[in-house]
């Protein structure tokens, strides 16, 4: 019979683990600061090196934002340093010079169709909320949104909100529903843009676009957002940085 052995974690990667149970359970809020190395070193029982390398982890995951001689605070949407950190586009030959408005088209709830179940773990025909968008660089459309949000997540969402708001989405979700998104993940393809992605981008139909598929977690590595996004890459391209 074979014997399985159970995984070894190491010490440091437990208390990463402890202090995302802290978090979860909105003992430190976004934007707030946490403990110091030290306090949190006497609350785990453990070296201030250990905190140390945990909190250095989580810095370089985004989730803790390092600050000199002021501390670790909480990472948050509504930083400005933080708030499109998902978002890839930038114009071809350099980066962004000003943030994308965001322009809601449409909002309204429906019955999560087998797809959408399955990318954010809910149960098929469980209530959705979904949102059409534009972001707009400058006056030029350059990506078109459809996101599916569980609607027991972001009671009270709807078209006025959207519009009324005037930071990114994920500032919004922050801010008035406490979800922090801390990850994603993305698939992406080339595709032709149809009747509907070519109107609200101010393409021709079958203009060659971006397909960008994205689920977004919070903590728990639970998913709480679905997108699918077209766009337009004439004079944007997608960047992404490997480490």
């Amino acid at each position: 019979m074979t014997q399985i052995s159970p995984t070894f974690s190491p010490l440091y990667r437990q208390i990463k683990g402890l202090i995302l149970q802290a978090l979860e359970s909105g003992e430190w809020r976004p934007g707030q600061v946490i403990p110091s190395e030290q306090e949190l070193a006497v609350r785990f029982n453990v070296s201030q090196g250990t905190v140390r390398k945990a909190i250095d982890e989580m810095a370089a995951d985004n989730i803790l934002v390092r600050r000199q001689g002021r501390g670790t605070y909480v990472a948050s949407h509504t930083d400005p340093r933080q708030m499109f950190r998902f978002l890839r586009l930038v114009p071809e030959g350099g980066e962004l010079l000003t943030h994308p408005k965001s322009i809601p088209v449409d909002c309204w709830r429906a019955k999560a169709g087998q797809e959408a179940a399955r990318a954010l773990a809910i149960e098929p025909g469980a209530q959705v909320i979904i949102v059409r968008r534009v972001l707009q660089y400058g006056r030029r459309p350059i990506v078109a949104d459809e996101i599916y949000l569980p609607e027991e997540l972001y009671q009270g969402l709807d078209m006025e909100m959207l519009q009324v708001w005037s930071s990114s989405l994920y500032s919004l979700f922050e801010t008035r529903f406490g979800l922090r998104m801390i990850r994603a993940q993305e698939r992406i393809r080339a595709v032709a843009a149809d009747r509907a992605a070519a109107e609200l981008l101010q393409v021709d139909e079958n203009t060659p676009l971006l397909s960008v598929e994205r689920v977004t977690y919070t903590y728990g590595d639970k998913p709480v957002e679905w997108r699918r996004g077209v766009y337009s890459t004439a004079e944007h391209c997608y960047l992404n940085d490997l480490t």
